[in-house]
């Protein structure tokens, strides 16, 4: 099988034929239909982060495929299932976080395309309990970036409580970015996209956003603070001194929620102590979300509640593809098609 291979932090991934893996016990091997291209699978790639995956690997945590055949002792899965192969590959189902419906805090966690092989691959093997069925109203094009862009920002939006009415700031109209402006809507909030690109904030409009504001042309914080302030603010972009702005745009009880992860050297972001406490501002860390969570995320798309902006590419195509990205030439979500 063809696969996109990490070999060196500092090389460009290399396109190797590998033997298709034998899924082993509890696993399933797909064979790959689509991957979507998230920055995470880029820090991977380039060993951005404090915790570093050991190459050589295969990156990829957005993949959609149909089940070929299942390992010893399955019976969650069959051979015809479509299913998604997403961030969390495997947590332990004992502690206290997955027993709570927090498997995605789980210590003993696995991560697809991180920690295990992923699916930049025309197959993958997979923990059978951790993969999820995606409906037939759903094309794989689409269920890809879903899997991960789009189950990372519902959740944000999940965890920030958001009530009808409250104004939303959106940082960064990308891939994570325009299904968080989507996602914001349907619960109400009044969205604000925020962004350098004049283009993404177009797709911003067309995807429902009330007010756009370009970070490049004028002051994000003062035309957040000309709105009236900011109840919410999402930010999905990975440079520290934007979670600065968004913070400093919040309104008295505003919430802050994390959720874009820069390269290591980036530095961290500086929080005054001051405002958060004088303000009541609460700081919220948002990882991807749960399996229930992408169930839900798949059920709203088959329902037409949410567009997935993608645009789709030849895995020999990566290292343009990473190139592209970097660059903020993808429009939203670059997705490989097998």
């Amino acid at each position: 099988m063809k696969a996109a291979v990490v070999t060196d932090f500092a090389a460009p991934l290399e396109l190797q034929d590998r033997p298709v893996p034998e899924p082993g016990p509890g696993q399933v091997l797909v064979r790959m239909e689509a991957c979507g291209l998230c920055h995470t699978d880029i820090h991977a790639a380039h060993g951005d982060w404090p915790v570093k995956p050991a190459p050589p690997f295969v990156p990829g945590h957005e993949g959609v495929g149909v089940v070929e055949r299942v390992g010893p002792g399955v019976t969650v899965r069959a051979a015809g299932d479509r299913v998604a192969i997403p961030w969390l590959g495997h947590a332990c189902g004992r502690c206290d976080h997955c027993i709570s419906g927090w498997e995605t805090l789980c210590e003993e966690q696995q991560n697809s395309g991180y920690s295990i092989d992923g699916a930049f691959a025309e197959y993958a093997v997979a923990d059978a309990d951790f993969v999820v069925p995606v409906p037939e109203a759903v094309a794989s094009i689409d269920a890809a970036p879903l899997t991960c862009a789009g189950v990372t920002t519902y959740k944000a939006i999940k965890v920030a409580h958001i009530r009808p009415a409250e104004r939303v700031a959106v940082f960064g109209v990308g891939g994570l970015g325009h299904l968080a402006v989507q996602y914001a809507r349907l619960v109400g909030g009044i969205v604000v996209a925020v962004d350098v690109d004049d283009a993404k904030l177009d797709l911003a409009w067309t995807l429902g956003a009330d007010h756009v504001v370009n970070a490049a042309t004028e002051d994000p914080v003062a035309a957040l603070e000309a709105l009236g302030g900011i109840d919410v603010a999402v930010v999905t972009a990975v440079i520290p001194a934007v979670f600065e702005q968004a913070f400093a745009a919040l309104r008295r009880g505003g919430r802050l929620v994390c959720v874009g992860l820069p390269p290591e050297q980036d530095g961290p972001m500086s929080l005054p102590i001051f405002p958060t406490v004088l303000k009541g501002i609460s700081v919220i860390g948002s990882i991807v979300g749960t399996r229930e969570d992408l169930t839900e995320v798949f059920d709203l798309h088959a329902h037409g509640r949410t567009t997935v902006v993608a645009e789709g590419r030849k895995l020999d195509e990566v290292n343009q593809a990473i190139d592209d990205v970097l660059k903020g030439r993808a429009a939203a979500r670059l997705v490989f098609e097998f």
